[in-house]
């Protein structure tokens, strides 16, 4: 996925929700939602309190990387 198409949070944002993850990369939620039933969803989300995250740097380098599957992203440096 090109890096022009990613929607840059303001600087300060270290980590977005799955609809603020969804518009950085320009996709629907329910597109997100279905990679990620597909294992297309490489970034893993962390949970603050009871709420799922995704960093904002893990997004981009995922995106920059070309968005590779879950099993591709995890072993060469996704979040553990």
């Amino acid at each position: 996925m090109p890096t022009d198409t990613l929607i840059t949070p303001s600087a300060d944002v270290l980590a977005v929700d799955i609809a603020a993850a969804a518009r950085m990369l320009g996709i629907s939620e329910s597109h997100w939602f279905a990679l990620r039933r597909a294992g297309r969803w490489g970034p893993r989300p962390i949970k603050i309190g009871r709420s799922c995250r995704f960093l904002v740097s893990e997004l981009r380098a995922w995106a920059e990387a070309g968005a590779l599957s879950a099993a591709q992203w995890r072993p060469k440096g996704g979040a553990p």
